[in-house]
């Protein structure tokens, strides 16, 4: 084992005793789950199924909604069953209600957690999402000879430098893959330059993700309140008084207006309100309905999907501010018209697929308005836009069975 594996082994074990207080104050928090933290230390709550097993670990929301389909695709196998773990409260309850495999949380990348794991679940093949690298897992699995395979990986041209630095720890992380499915030429060329040769390029499997859910009875009753929505969906810290200064010009010409603002942290809403100044402003947390010319806050979780589908134009925040933009398929498969601000480091690849299928528009904080404005008055074009929204998703939705395919010939 290189010495960089052998000595962050030796660190994580050191740190252990330090961890289950610091899960108890993540508990306390509300960041984790108080009756299942042995989880997080290998313990299993559940029995190992007799059939031939596949783990699937997805670390958070995002990771987990884009294999959904893969996941219940091999477990609907026969002989087959699937363990997926994740990372999140949000993440672990969307896999219960929408993946038909059991559920644990990933234990913690120490020596012992790790070992605990694998002991008890013993699984046939283990498959890890997007870039999730944790090395005692990985040398663990090894040492079972038990293969393991990287999908959708992710690997930044800045990571693999830094990763190039380790060129021994590369080769035992990444070169321990059976194999990689990139989700991007770019990141397919960063994984090929730390010496990685068994790498596909398939696409990306957030395109296939299946669609957030609906509520229809909800969004019928709003769609009677105006003829005009827009959204800003995922907003961070300074974007929503743009977005409120936004609503304020735009008034003038489109009296009946609702912005929605959909933050991405929900306990943010105290601190929004107060920015809406005179502005009416309704709280979808507390049931209040939205007048025209005015804002609705939407500071509940899991809802995104009822509003994508109301709001005919998206702004996908995080992306005027420099944060890294967030997902933009949800927008996409939904049918809206997207925009984005400058500030999309994280999503280039799919904005870029985004455009190039003329299903995106760009904006920055000084053009917001004017770009919105041409919008709310031309609703053919925000049709053509949603139209080529969907259409740019619908070309990565063989992407689950292509892959697993081949995951089934493995066994």
């Amino acid at each position: 084992m290189p010495l960089s594996l052998t000595t962050y082994r030796l660190a994580t074990g050191l740190i252990a005793p330090l961890l289950p207080r610091y899960l108890a104050r993540r508990a306390a928090r509300g960041k984790e789950q108080a009756d299942r933290l042995p989880e997080r230390f290998g313990y299993a709550s559940a029995a190992r199924p007799s059939d031939r097993l596949i783990w699937v670990h997805a670390a958070s929301m995002g990771e987990t909604m884009s294999s959904l389909i893969l996941v219940n695709l091999l477990a609907q196998r026969p002989t087959i069953s699937v363990l997926l773990t994740t990372g999140t409260l949000t993440s672990a309850r969307l896999a219960a209600a929408r993946a038909h495999a059991l559920h644990q949380f990933v234990p913690l990348d120490t020596p012992e957690a790790s070992q605990r794991f694998l002991d008890h679940w013993r699984p046939d093949l283990a498959i890890f999402i997007e870039s999730e690298i944790w090395p005692n897992l990985l040398t663990a699995l090894d040492a079972r000879a038990i293969p393991r395979i990287l999908l959708n990986a992710r690997l930044s041209p800045r990571s693999a430098r830094r990763w190039a630095r380790a060129p021994a720890a590369a080769r035992t992380l990444f070169g321990g893959f059976a194999w990689i499915a990139a989700q991007s030429a770019q990141d397919e060329a960063a994984l090929r330059s730390l010496g990685i040769r068994d790498v596909l390029c398939w696409g990306n499997l957030k395109f296939s993700a299946p669609p957030l859910p609906d509520h229809p009875k909800a969004r019928a009753s709003l769609a009677t309140l105006s003829r005009r929505w827009f959204l800003a969906a995922s907003t961070h810290e300074g974007e929503e008084a743009m977005i409120l200064a936004t609503h304020r010009a735009l008034l003038a010409d489109f009296p009946d207006l609702i912005t929605v603002i959909a933050p991405r942290h929900p306990e943010r809403a105290s601190a929004i309100i107060p920015l809406a100044g005179s502005l009416p402003i309704a709280c979808r947390s507390q049931a209040q309905t939205p007048q025209p010319g005015g804002i609705y806050l939407a500071d509940t979780l899991g809802e995104l999907g009822l509003f994508y589908r109301l709001c005919p134009i998206a702004l996908i925040g995080g992306s005027l501010i420099p944060i890294g933009g967030h997902n933009m398929i949800e927008a996409a498969q939904l049918g809206c018209a997207i925009l984005t601000g400058p500030h999309v480091e994280n999503f280039t690849e799919i904005a870029d697929h985004l455009r190039a299928a003329h299903a995106l528009l760009d904006v920055t904080p000084a053009t917001l308005t004017p770009i919105l404005a041409d919008l709310l008055a031309d609703p053919d074009r925000v049709r053509n836009l949603g139209a080529a929204s969907e259409a740019a998703c619908a070309q990565g939705a063989e992407l689950p069975w292509r892959l697993a395919s081949r995951i089934e010939a493995m066994l």
